[in-house]
């Protein structure tokens, strides 16, 4: 296993437009980052055509054309990683709803999608509220995004967005109780 460092010490590498650093980085990111896709796919419907290898392998191939992120360490690659893959599940969904919408939502709170199994989670709609969240507060976004997608800690997301591991907790809580208003709209 890798230490945090040698993989910081790759992205600062891919940063300065090292491609072959990139290259070195997936394998030691790699089991992390199916972990982050089969977290991803369990809130999918059943039979989704994305396995969790093929969405890492999507993954990849965005991330590798983001040349432009000053990656900081570990969580916050890992952090991008994950709003990745849900941005391409997002796709896959909007593809799939084009010919329904208007279409019906399942009605959900969001305590209980937030590290729930369900798998009837709309996430289009999740998407949209958290960029209507974006909107108003980016950072309440950013760690739902954290806390929710990627599954990490109060404190690993503290260490990513660089705040306290109280300001984390008090935002995360905020951004809950806005979303789960959010989503019990009809």
């Amino acid at each position: 296993m890798s230490s945090p460092r040698d993989v910081t010490d790759l992205l600062v590498a891919w940063n300065r437009g090292d491609q072959a650093a990139f290259t070195q980085l997936v394998p030691l990111v790699y089991d992390e980052l199916r972990r982050i896709a089969r977290r991803c796919l369990r809130q999918e419907r059943p039979g989704h055509t994305l396995a969790p290898t093929a969405l890492v392998h999507e993954a990849y191939a965005r991330l590798i054309d983001k040349s432009r992120v000053q990656w900081q360490n570990r969580a916050h690659f890992l952090g991008v990683a994950a709003q990745t893959m849900r941005q391409i599940l997002v796709d896959y969904a909007r593809k799939r709803h084009a010919a329904r919408r208007g279409g019906a939502r399942l009605s959900l709170s969001i305590e209980e999608t937030v590290g729930s199994d369900r798998r009837d989670l709309d996430l289009i709609w999740l998407d949209e509220a958290l960029s209507r969240l974006a909107a108003l507060d980016a950072k309440q976004s950013q760690i739902v995004e954290l806390r929710y997608f990627t599954g990490m800690t109060i404190k690993e997301t503290a260490e990513v967005l660089a705040i306290s591991a109280a300001t984390v907790k008090r935002e995360w809580d905020f951004a809950r109780a806005w979303l789960h208003r959010e989503m019990s709209r009809p």
